[in-house]
Formats: structure tokens, C-alpha cells, sequence
């Protein structure tokens, strides 16, 4: 199971890394993707890295400021966000997935617990 770490509170225009660890799974055998949920909203896809090339997908809403990678010997993915809004805060969850690269929560089999990501002055 994917676990999340390193959400926080931050000013807008600031910066954030989220990890996440692979927990009885290997980072770099699935499909990795970011999500974030606000209340009363469906879960959205952010972002996504292939096992296959690591090739990165992001949502257009993020596209120049969120940066997805992976750590194969710390069996960890990452989500680097920069230039942060209010519009970003929501509770982020880390998925697992072994189908396609998308960001479509269906692709996914494993997730996360979820981090809480505030960006407010």
C-alpha cells in the first residue's frame, strides 16, 4: 500500500514535495499517480509516471509546476509542487496501478491514505 508524506501548509507562491513509500510493493514495478480531492468534489488526477519509461503525465492545471519522479533504490515516489495556489489545496492521495499510465482513478488498484496539502496566507 502507497504511503503518503508531506503535506503541510504553505504560503501561496511556495513550494512542496510529497513522498510516496512503497509499503510491501515496489515503486518501480506500477504505474505511480498522484490524485487530490476537495470535499464535495471527485478525486482529479494530478499526475502520473510510467513503470514502463517513466515517461510523466501531468493535468493541465498543474503543467509547469508539479514535477513527478521516482527513487527505484528508496522505493519511493516523489510529487515536487511549485508556484502553489489556494486552487491547489486539497487532500492528496498516492495510487498504484499495473493497467495504463492515465489519470484516471480507474487505472489504479492501491491507494494511499491520503496527505492534506493547505495553501493559504
Amino acid at each position: 500500500q502507497p504511503v503518503e508524506s508531506g503535506g503541510g501548509l504553505v504560503q501561496p507562491g511556495g513550494s512542496l514535495r510529497l513522498a510516496c513509500a512503497g509499503s510491501g510493493f515496489t515503486v518501480g514495478s506500477f504505474n505511480i499517480g498522484w490524485f487530490r480531492q476537495v470535499p464535495g468534489k471527485e478525486r482529479e488526477g494530478v499526475s502520473t509516471i510510467s513503470s514502463s519509461d517513466g515517461r510523466a503525465y501531468y493535468a493541465d492545471s498543474v503543467k509547469g509546476r508539479f514535477t513527478i519522479s521516482r527513487d527505484i533504490a528508496e522505493n519511493t515516489a516523489y510529487l515536487q509542487m511549485t508556484s502553489l495556489k489556494p486552487e491547489d489545496t486539497a487532500v492528496y492521495y498516492c495510487a498504484a496501478g499495473d493497467h495504463w499510465a492515465t489519470l484516471d482513478a480507474v487505472d489504479y488498484d492501491y491507494w494511499g491514505q491520503g496527505t492534506q496539502v493547505t495553501i493559504s496566507s
